[in-house]
């Protein structure tokens, strides 16, 4: 099993900027590709993006492309989410999954992650 705790949301005025954290145990959690999703109301959860096992490859929603980075650190079981220049279309709740599989890039459908935290809310105010 693998537990993920998603910390760092909160309230951001546009343009400005939150870093969300994921505190991965369990499971070698470092060896899995690990992904940031969003669920805002009344709208299906989506990716947002994506960091490979070994931080070679990521991947980014285009929505958020150029204001968002994803990042890891392996030794500290955590990965990052820097988002910058936050508009209030970003507001939902955040979470953190984690894919166990072998894939050498990490994935941006829903059905490829196995783990889930519970989410952080984001809100972002005009």
């Amino acid at each position: 099993q693998v537990q993920l705790v998603e910390s760092g949301g909160g309230l951001a005025q546009a343009g400005g900027s939150l870093r969300l954290s994921c505190a991965a145990s369990g499971r070698t959690s470092s060896r899995f590709n690990m992904g940031w999703f969003r669920q805002a109301p009344g709208k299906e959860r989506e990716f947002v993006a994506a960091i490979s096992r070994t931080a070679l490859s990521t991947s980014y929603a285009d929505s958020v492309k150029g204001r968002f980075t994803i990042s890891r650190d392996n030794a500290q079981n955590t990965v990052i989410l820097q988002m910058n220049g936050l508009k209030p279309e970003d507001t939902a709740v955040y979470y953190c999954a984690a894919d166990p599989s072998l894939n050498v890039r990490a994935g941006t459908r829903r059905n490829m992650y196995d783990y889930w935290g519970q989410g952080t809310q984001v809100t972002v105010s005009s």
